[in-house]
């Protein structure tokens, strides 16, 4: 995969190691859009959805202007907590 990045209009994006995989892997990314953006997004058919679809499925309604992506753990089956956690993330 290629480590280039183009500029696009209205896009920040930042990616850092936070510390959520075991090595120095970068592992959060956040993607900032200007005021006004509009955004869509594909998502899981199952009706089973982790905590993190749930929530980006409300947030996308009100036109969100950033993205938090993170990787290197599991965010599926986490009951009640993991909604309480994804909705003080976001």
């Amino acid at each position: 995969m290629s480590d280039l990045l183009l500029n696009i209009k209205g896009v920040s994006c930042a990616a850092v190691n936070a510390g959520i995989k075991n090595n120095d892997e970068l592992d959060l990314s956040v993607i900032s859009l200007i005021e006004g953006s509009e955004t869509a997004a594909v998502f899981t058919q199952n009706i089973f959805c982790a905590a993190p679809v749930l929530v980006a499925k409300n947030h996308l309604q009100n036109n969100p202007r950033a993205l938090l992506i993170n990787s290197g753990n599991a965010n599926a089956g986490t009951g009640e907590k993991g909604l309480e956690n994804t909705i003080k993330a976001c």
